[in-house]
């Protein structure tokens, strides 16, 4: 036992200071690694992300699509049975108008068949009296016209022709201004600003 402490005792003393250093050094680079290494592990441990949660699965996306396609479906069919209450509403407003349109003018033009009969019914009417009765009744006529927007269409002498208004049935001699109306053998008439019926005129030939 004493001589095997003196064998290490022996060993011991036989290292030189310059052989333990270099021991030393060759050691140390190796546990730094090491350390390094352990290091680099527990950072990439710690700045893993956490694992994420499972997604909808297949019968969940399924019930989800069918409940997107039930509510565009019914949306659908609440804008088209709109749209048909607004095409409707739309065709009664017009046939409403027209029905309108109608009795304005047959309220107008009932005083004027009003003047007429109780004109026939005067047994010896005299040349003034039938005079005054007729300008009445054209007085009443014309404001039925005027009523509802059935008005004249009356160029004047010199006047340029207007084929949206006028038509012209001849060519005349004048000192006027080639193609100016000369004559109105016959006015015409708008109704909403829409030509009913053309003035007939004689026109101005060319010299």
């Amino acid at each position: 036992m004493q001589e095997t402490e003196n064998q290490a005792n022996v060993a011991t003393e036989n290292i030189s200071p310059v052989d333990a250093k270099e021991d030393f050094e060759a050691e140390a680079p190796a546990a730094g690694a090491a350390a390094a290494s352990t290091a680099a592990a527990d950072a990439t441990a710690d700045a893993a992300p956490a694992a994420q949660p499972a997604g909808p699965t297949l019968e969940q996306q399924l019930q989800e699509a069918l409940a997107k396609a039930a509510e565009l479906q019914d949306a659908f069919i609440r804008a088209k049975a709109e749209s048909e209450n607004i095409r409707r509403r739309a065709q009664e407003d017009i046939s409403k108008a027209h029905k309108f349109a109608i009795e304005s003018f047959a309220e107008a033009m009932v005083p004027v068949r009003d003047s007429l009969e109780m004109a026939l019914k005067v047994e010896t009417p005299s040349l003034d009296s039938l005079k005054e009765g007729v300008e009445m009744t054209l007085k009443q006529l014309t404001s039925a016209f005027e009523k509802n927007r059935l008005l004249e269409v009356m160029p004047a002498v010199g006047d340029k022709l207007d084929p949206n208004k006028h038509q012209a049935v001849a060519l005349v001699p004048s000192d006027q201004e080639a193609n100016t109306v000369v004559s109105v053998m016959q006015k015409g008439y708008t109704i909403a600003e829409r030509l009913l019926r053309p003035a007939i005129v004689t026109v101005a030939q060319a010299k």
